[in-house]
């Protein structure tokens, strides 16, 4: 493929991702075959970004994940500056975090293993049904996820000309104060950094110097970039950083307990669907993980990195949440960039030596049940749906559990056999573009169901708020900020020990409170908090104003406009 045909091929990919995050971008999120969005976060998380657009004042109250996400806050603000407030307006910014996303993979693939990876890469980012669907979700996960694609890229530049590796560490300092889940990059990176400083350490001496380089290039970025954001940042808003970093992030969410993260390890591939929705990309993608651990200390420093993007991320699930899906996002790219190195390769995978001594093989031997299970929990996962999200996960764990031993089994037994076949061994190319080809259309199949059904539920019950509410009213309920995109409404945060929660019961300058009365009256989240019961049991001559359908992966909900004093004032009118 010549240069020009490559970019055109990339202009064309570019286009058709550009369609599929931009049609259509205010309708709901998808319900069936959901990818795990709840709808309701965007309004919370882009709070900030409204204050500062509607009122020229970043803090209105006591909920504000700028202090999470700054780098996605100050995008939002942007968006919400340049084309006004509202909801495909706050989608925009994730939607072209995907197509930079795409950009970054291609170049990285293009300097790392030719022209034929790039386009394959960019063509499964492009149509992976997961990733644009969170493309199209005001949420800051697409926007991490495009800042660790972007550090990844610059490292991989970085190989030729080692100044690029400052901007690896910026772009890793920027993808976690968007959100702090990416803490594990900056692990994986600093991990990666003293690999290559040792492997580089050992080389000749114009190879060393370059090694060093690099090396220094990556560390300046990490550093500088963070001492950078905490004196701009962290530092002068300190107790508030700590706090929404820390206390609600961290140590009011998960247990640590032995039996919590033996659970955690087992849920990876079982409680979520997302590995299983692309079982192509998370097959190749795993193979060439075990490719680059068998040659690890060989292996470029980009593909090294690879594979510690996935390992250390397995981990901070186990450690951190491996229940909630948007916690996997941030692999798609990942295994993409994998898949798309094995099945475009041009070079044997493999390497071309056969039989390899124990400490070579070490890597892979200690990394391989992790992925093999991973990899079986993600075939088992589709045929026993029904069971699983009624919470019954044993027989599921289990059966992964044998596939993956029956694997590590074989590969004990017949190991260095099945290494000695694949040395020198590549994907044929018909085999790449049949592979490729199902794989793009079982996502373009999956967007087409979404789109022969979706609704625009959600976007039309905040209009409709807007005819009821005047610019200004104040409500409470974090409903309240999942519909506030397209009115002028001042929502009222209250989440479980944070926000608005101190004194909720004390707001008798609130009129209104914005709640679910489907599933039941008052139900906000599956955690049985009641808060919002709580508030509705201490003003107990509450009366329903309005509702509205609203449409999330639950199933039917509805959303009702509450009158906490209807006889404090005059009757309000009904939609």
């Amino acid at each position: 493929m010549n240069l020009r045909s490559f970019l055109v091929v990339l202009l064309v990919i570019l286009a058709a991702s550009a369609v599929l995050r931009g049609v259509w971008l205010t309708a709901d999120p998808p319900v069936r075959r959901a990818v795990g969005i709840v709808w309701h976060d965007e309004g919370a998380w882009v709070h900030n970004a409204r204050n500062a657009a509607l009122w020229d004042v970043w803090r209105t109250d006591e909920w504000n994940p700028v202090f999470v996400a700054p780098v996605f806050t100050a995008l939002e603000y942007a968006a919400f500056e340049l084309l006004g407030v509202g909801t495909w307006q706050a989608r925009i910014v994730p939607a072209l975090s995907g197509l930079a996303a795409i950009i970054a993979i291609a170049i990285a693939l293009q300097a790392l293993a030719g022209r034929r990876a790039a386009v394959v890469g960019a063509v499964l980012l492009g149509v992976n049904y997961p990733f644009v669907m969170w493309n199209r979700a005001a949420l800051m996960e697409s926007t991490m996820t495009a800042c660790l694609v972007l550090a990844w890229m610059a490292w991989t530049l970085a190989e030729r000309r080692p100044a690029w590796g400052v901007l690896a560490g910026l772009a890793a300092v920027a993808a976690f104060f968007t959100k702090a889940a990416a803490a594990f990059f900056i692990a994986a990176f600093g991990l990666e950094l003293a690999v290559a400083a040792w492997i580089g350490w050992q080389s000749a001496t114009l190879g060393r110097r370059h090694a060093m380089l690099r090396v220094g290039a990556g560390a300046a970025g990490l550093i500088g970039g963070a001492l950078l954001v905490a004196a701009a940042f962290v530092l002068p808003w300190w107790d508030e950083y700590r706090f929404y970093n820390w206390q609600m992030s961290v140590t009011r969410k998960p247990s640590y307990t032995l039996g919590a993260l033996v659970d955690r390890a087992t849920w990876l591939p079982i409680v979520q669907g997302l590995f299983s929705s692309m079982l192509v990309e998370l097959t190749a993608g795993i193979v060439a993980c075990v490719a680059i651990l068998v040659r690890w200390r060989t292996a470029p420093s980009a593909e090294r990195l690879l594979v510690l993007w996935i390992l250390v991320g397995l981990v901070e699930l186990v450690v951190h949440d491996s229940g909630n899906e948007r916690r996997y996002v941030m692999f798609i790219p990942a295994l993409i960039a994998l898949a798309s190195l094995l099945l475009a390769a041009r070079t044997p995978p493999f390497g071309v030596v056969g039989a390899r001594k124990g400490l070579q093989l070490l890597p892979a031997a200690l990394a391989l049940p992790l992925l093999a299970y991973v990899l079986a929990g993600s075939f088992v996962r589709p045929w026993l749906t029904t069971s699983i999200e009624a919470g019954q996960l044993s027989t599921a764990v289990r059966l992964s559990a044998a596939l993956a031993a029956t694997v590590i089994l074989l590969l004990v037994w017949r190991g260095r056999a099945a290494l000695r076949w694949l040395a020198g061994r590549t994907v044929a190319p018909a085999a790449m573009k049949l592979l490729v080809t199902v794989a793009a259309l079982w996502h373009v199949w999956q967007f087409g169901t979404w789109a022969a059904t979706r609704t625009f539920y959600n976007h039309q019950a905040s209009i409709a708020l807007g005819r009821l509410l005047e610019p200004g009213t104040l409500v409470q309920g974090k409903l309240a900020n999942g519909m506030s995109l397209e009115n002028g409404i001042r929502p009222l945060f209250i989440g479980n020990g944070f926000g608005n929660y101190d004194d909720r019961l004390d707001r008798d300058d609130v009129r209104y409170i914005l709640t679910y009365d489907l599933p039941r009256i008052g139900y906000e989240s599956s955690d049985g908090s009641g808060l919002i019961q709580g508030i509705l049991d201490h003003y107990p001559g509450w009366r329903v104003v309005a509702t509205f359908p609203v449409e999330e992966a639950r199933g039917e909900e509805r959303a009702v406009l509450i009158d906490k004093f209807p006889e404090s004032f005059p009757a309000h009118a009904r939609d």
